[in-house]
């Protein structure tokens, strides 16, 4: 049974006050009356109450003091004001301060049932837009990581446990397994959402312009800037931010990065001033960072520092119960996209997906389906294309020659020499193309090219 909506009246005048509250009593709503604005302001302490209806004039508070402090203490509440003869003026004001309505004495019985019936329903209404609100957010939450395999069930559980928190988070995978997916769902899910959420690529810039990117520089700081610009730690403000690929950030910058997170203070480049900062943190790689910091690259203090809890992403190949569900998301997607009448997968074709190994993970497999639905004619795909793997692929590998050559390194040989053999013949492998070579063996450019620019690689 559906409780009724409870109202607060509020009136020193005994006689309109019990009339009133016998009418609305009368109409099924539970009514509280009040005859002193310190007994109302007693009665805004109940989370339950859906409507005041009070006089503007009180004898002890003034009635605009009381619709300020409801909506204070009551955000969700709407207020009703009574105004006697020459008061219509501070009804008016009334309502630009968040009245819903105002009713005029001598009070009618069928105009107090009718505004109080229409204030009720805004609230409906607006309590019922949250609702849907509250839903979008949780679908572009977790519900954007499909799956409902147990290891997918698992990771949307931790999810929703840590993202309300203030902790931050380490989102650990493969490349293609969904990390910045992850970091947008423990945003939405997180009290920050109303606030930025800001994302930044350490391995997409320049080591000489990371810091820049990420605090910001004033006029002069260097060659070429002519104006101060905030860096991504002040546009997140108030908000999350997303370092992605940190553990291609040069030891250097994770020094000064880890200054930030103790004391969350910072200036910017070529600045004095010190900036207070208000920003969660989540980083993103798809590196062993252990390993990491074995070979002396990442900085064992930083690492625990953001990893106060670790997120690991599986691998679509340990998720193959999911692998239907996510073509059948992809292939309504890019057939609404291309506007082409594809709606099915031939029993085969699905046999084809399930069998292969996977090593881009979810992105290839996006891009599988996208390819095959561009290529199809009628609205059965009934075959898949896959690009060759890396030989020895893994993390971070994607699309590979077009040959399974391989290269011979002689046991004895030093790991950096036998990373280099490896390096130059993906290079030569593409032509010269190190951004290519770089995407086939899963590593940054700016790791690649410092492989070129080092004399002694």
């Amino acid at each position: 049974m559906t409780t009724p909506p409870h109202l607060l009246l509020v009136d020193d005048d005994e006689r309109l006050r019990k009339a009133a509250v016998k009418v609305l009593t009368a109409e099924g709503y539970q009514v509280t009356g009040a005859a002193l604005g310190a007994e109302a302001l007693e009665r805004l302490t109940d989370p339950d109450l859906a409507l005041v209806i009070s006089d503007l004039r009180l004898p002890d508070l003034d009635g605009l003091a009381l619709l300020k402090k409801a909506r204070e203490l009551l955000p969700d509440v709407e207020v009703v004001m009574i105004t006697g003869h020459g008061s219509v003026e501070q009804a008016v004001e009334a309502m630009r301060c968040g009245a819903y309505d105002f009713i005029q004495k001598p009070l009618d019985s069928a105009a107090l049932l009718k505004t109080v019936s229409k204030a009720l329903e805004k609230q409906r209404l607006l309590s019922e837009n949250r609702r849907l609100r509250r839903q979008l957010n949780q679908r572009r939450g977790v519900e954007a990581l499909l799956g409902d395999s147990p290891a997918m069930q698992s990771v949307k559980a931790l999810i929703r446990q840590i993202a309300p928190t203030e902790v931050n988070v380490l989102i650990q995978g493969e490349s293609g397994t969904g990390k910045e997916v992850a970091a947008d769902a423990l945003h939405s899910l997180s009290d920050r959402r109303q606030r930025p959420l800001v994302k930044i690529s350490c391995a997409a810039i320049p080591e000489t312009l990371l810091e820049s990117e990420l605090f910001g520089h004033e006029r002069g700081a260097f060659t070429g800037a002519a104006a101060a610009k905030p860096g991504k730690f002040e546009l997140a403000e108030g908000g999350t931010l997303l370092l992605d690929e940190i553990a291609e950030m040069s030891p250097q910058l994770q020094a000064k990065l880890l200054r930030v997170l103790q004391d969350g203070r910072f200036q910017r480049l070529g600045g004095t001033r010190e900036i207070q900062g208000n920003v969660r943190l989540l980083c993103a790689t798809h590196a062993d960072l252990p390993n990491a910091i074995a070979a002396g690259t990442f900085r064992h203090d930083l690492y625990y520092r953001i990893n106060t809890v670790q997120l690991v992403l599986p691998p679509l190949r340990e998720r193959r119960d999911d692998i239907g569900l996510l073509a059948g998301n992809f292939l309504g997607r890019f057939a609404a996209s291309m506007g082409k009448p594809v709606c099915a997968i031939a029993p085969h074709a699905m046999e084809q997906l399930l069998a292969h190994t996977w090593p881009g993970n979810v992105r290839e497999l996006e891009h599988v389906i996208q390819r095959a639905v561009a290529l199809v004619e009628g609205g059965t795909i009934t075959s898949f294309g896959f690009a060759p793997e890396v030989p020895g692929g893994g993390v971070g590998h994607g699309p590979g020659l077009s040959d399974h050559a391989g290269i011979s390194i002689p046991l004895g040989t030093t790991l950096d020499d036998a990373m280099q053999r490896l390096v130059q013949a993906t290079v030569d492998r593409c032509a010269g193309n190190k951004l290519k070579a770089a995407r086939l063996l899963g590593i940054a450019p700016r790791t690649m090219y410092r492989h070129f620019s080092n004399p002694e690689k």
